[in-house]
């Protein structure tokens, strides 16, 4: 038996959009840093050549830097998204036993 769909309160709908907006903000920061990291700095290498923590600032981020910075990417996509969906809570007021995800 088919059910009909639940209508979704404008202030519900409008919280959800800013949610999404926000988190397309924090993807694009993040991707940004990303691609920062991971391409343009690569890219300019031979330009970057000067001394960081005794080596060559280029070897530094092919060997430790980059990976240092995608772990920190990490956390801060799990800790924005962690408060984005917070706020949306507090917006909504649906609380995580709603969502049953249980803390």
């Amino acid at each position: 038996m088919p059910s009909s769909p639940v209508a979704v309160p404008a202030a519900v709908r409008r919280a959800r959009a800013r949610h999404w907006r926000r988190t397309l903000g924090l993807t694009a920061a993040l991707l940004l840093a990303w691609f920062v990291v991971g391409f343009v700095v690569t890219w300019y290498a031979r330009d970057l050549d000067f001394p960081f923590f005794g080596w060559p600032f280029s070897f530094w981020v092919a060997a430790q830097g980059g990976i240092i910075v995608f772990v920190l990417l990490l956390v801060a996509y799990a800790r924005g998204m962690a408060r984005n969906d917070r706020r949306l809570a507090g917006e909504t007021g649906v609380g995580d036993e709603a969502s049953g995800t249980a803390r």
